[in-house]
């Protein structure tokens, strides 16, 4: 974990600690990065509800409650499913913030149509949902590191712009 991420997950913290708002994630391809990130920071017990880690889509089906005709129709790599990761995540916390990601991180595993590095982030608050696709280039490390950054530094913009 950088330094970049250290800070971004240490200021969403302070802004959901001064709200009293919870986050929660539910993570593919960074396989828990995220909410590493977030409990690396003291006192975060007080701000983070729980994370999950949906690997496989029978994984997002059964925790997650991400539909079988979303994976099917648009793959586990897409706008739809990040969102209903979103939903499926509040729905398993009690809390009012999620963070959700899932992407190609490599070597292998891209396509022409979804190449490696292509990842999606969800972020849902309450009932607003956003969702946004990067192209990050560099190794499997690099791109998990850029897409744990993307969900923190998305997350902080969504809770700074909507309240």
């Amino acid at each position: 974990m950088n330094d970049e991420i250290k800070s971004l997950a240490a200021r969403l913290g302070v802004i959901l600690s001064e709200r009293g708002l919870k986050v929660t994630t539910a993570e593919s391809c960074t396989g828990g990065g995220i909410a590493y990130a977030i409990t690396s920071v003291a006192g975060s017990s007080n701000w983070f509800e729980e994370g999950v880690v949906t690997y496989s889509n029978d994984a997002k089906q059964s925790r997650l409650q991400v539909s079988s005709e979303a994976l099917m129709r648009y793959g586990a790599v897409s706008e739809e499913v990040v969102k209903e990761m979103t939903l499926g995540a509040l729905q398993l916390a009690q809390a009012q913030l999620a963070i959700a990601v899932s992407g190609i991180a490599g070597p292998g595993g891209g396509t022409a149509e979804k190449p490696v590095g292509l990842v999606w982030v969800a972020w849902r608050f309450r009932d607003l949902v956003v969702a946004r696709s990067f192209h990050f280039s560099g190794d499997r490390e690099q791109v998990r590191l850029q897409s744990v950054a993307e969900g923190l530094r998305g997350a902080i913009a969504m809770l700074e712009s909507n309240l």
